[in-house]
């Protein structure tokens, strides 16, 4: 943003951003500068929140109608923000509701290149926020994108500082990249609508791509990307494009220079690093990849990615975040039922997670967090349906016997996962 845009204090320093995304109802016909005076009104009303607010429920009947949120976004941890102090940046955004449609190459059905959605897209809702992983990574990822755009408004010239629009996130699977890539893009169809009219996601995998179209060459990439291109000639629309299981490019290279694969297959990555370099240049596109693989990555795709993030299984203090959000879903939907008090890691260190009635069940959580490092975000995200499918079926459990529950569940899973590494 322009520091022109920014408010400044009385001392001329600038005043740091806030996000507040406002989220409209799908028939609303309000008019985005009236929501965004009403929601200016309301956080003038309620000026001093609790980080990563979100109001639902409005005392402005022009609100109620029209707006299903508004959500003070990204703040990390709990503490309380005086909004006054702060710069407010306003997306107000609406979800797109239809199905993903297929970027055909032929007119056969079955050559369907990749999937593409509208964002923000209602499929996509709520996945940002789901994601819980080491402070940082997030902020980082959106700081990156933000950037790019930002340099390519001010036409920097990429000769002497170079950035290629390309985005690296690697690990072992089961760790949410994909999910992570579909939520950075969705956040930032919110965050960019005001420069950008509309966006576009484009998924591409990698592993079908090739299994199916070997024998046609390279002709189908360069289709595909044509398709692509496609989208990116209008420049008021930002476009995201996903490679999933990208060292599927590398393990197909490798084999045919090995000799183990036909030349076709060369030229088909050959083809795909070509059209990537090409699709980079422009200002309104940035490449999402992922990769369970790190070591089979080429080091010439390695080379052209400016942010390269590791994305590991959860640390304890994650493992603790996600399942105290797990918790609080069922408690709000009554499945774990009567309602209890849960404390967040950083109020049970100002007690010093010392053991009283009120911190006794956070405590309990905190161990079995402990207990399921190493295992990934898909899995723990699965804990408690299968506790409550095997070890509390009843049509409410209180909070204290799901706990047992998912710690027999926890225990359950990793009892299978040395089955099946004794298998192999």
């Amino acid at each position: 943003m322009d520091i022109s845009e920014h408010h400044m204090t009385d001392v001329g320093l600038i005043r740091p951003d806030v996000h507040i995304e406002v989220h409209i109802k799908s028939q609303s016909t309000a008019k985005r500068p009236e929501v965004r005076t009403r929601v200016l009104s309301l956080l003038d009303r309620h000026s001093t929140v609790l980080s990563s607010y979100r109001w639902t429920e409005f005392d402005d009947e022009f609100l109620t109608k029209n707006v299903e949120s508004v959500t003070v976004a990204d703040l990390i941890g709990p503490k309380l923000v005086d909004l006054k102090a702060h710069n407010l940046c306003i997306h107000v955004f609406s979800l797109n509701d239809e199905s993903p449609s297929t970027l055909a190459l032929e007119e056969e059905e079955e050559l369907s290149a990749a999937n593409h959605w509208l964002l923000p897209a209602a499929e996509f809702h709520g996945v940002w926020e789901s994601l819980i992983y080491e402070e940082g990574i997030k902020t980082q990822l959106l700081d990156y994108v933000s950037t790019t755009i930002f340099f390519s408004d001010r036409n920097v010239d990429s000769n002497l500082i170079a950035w290629n629009r390309v985005v690296l996130l690697h690990g072992p699977p089961g760790t949410g990249k994909t999910s992570l890539c579909k939520g950075l893009a969705q956040k930032l169809s919110i965050r960019l609508s005001g420069r950008y009219a509309h966006s576009q996601f484009v998924e591409i995998n990698s592993h079908s791509l090739f299994s199916k179209w070997f024998s046609e060459s390279g002709k189908l990439v360069t289709k595909m990307f044509q398709k692509i291109q496609e989208l990116i000639d209008d420049k008021d629309a930002l476009v995201f494009v996903l490679i999933d299981e990208v060292e599927s490019l590398t393990a197909a290279r490798s084999a045919a220079q090995a000799g183990t694969e036909p030349s076709d297959a060369i030229r088909v990555v050959n083809s795909v690093l070509t059209q990537l370099d090409q699709i980079k240049r422009y200002p309104n596109v940035v490449i999402l990849t992922t990769s369970n693989v790190t070591e089979k990555i080429d080091l010439a795709f390695v080379d052209r990615a400016d942010i390269k993030q590791y994305i590991g299984p959860p640390s304890a203090s994650a493992v603790f975040n996600i399942y105290l959000s797990c918790l609080e879903e069922l408690m709000k939907r009554q499945i774990v039922y009567p309602r209890q008090q849960l404390l967040s890691l950083e109020e049970l260190g100002t007690v010093n997670f010392m053991e009283s009635d009120v911190t006794r069940l956070s405590l309990t959580l905190r161990n079995l967090a402990r207990r399921s490092v190493g295992l990934s975000g898909r899995a723990l995200r699965r804990i408690p349906f299968l506790a409550h499918a095997l070890y509390g079926k009843s049509s409410s459990v209180t909070v204290e016997a799901f706990l047992r529950a998912m710690e027999r569940a926890v225990d359950k899973q990793r009892q299978e996962q040395a089955s099946l590494v004794n298998c192999v």
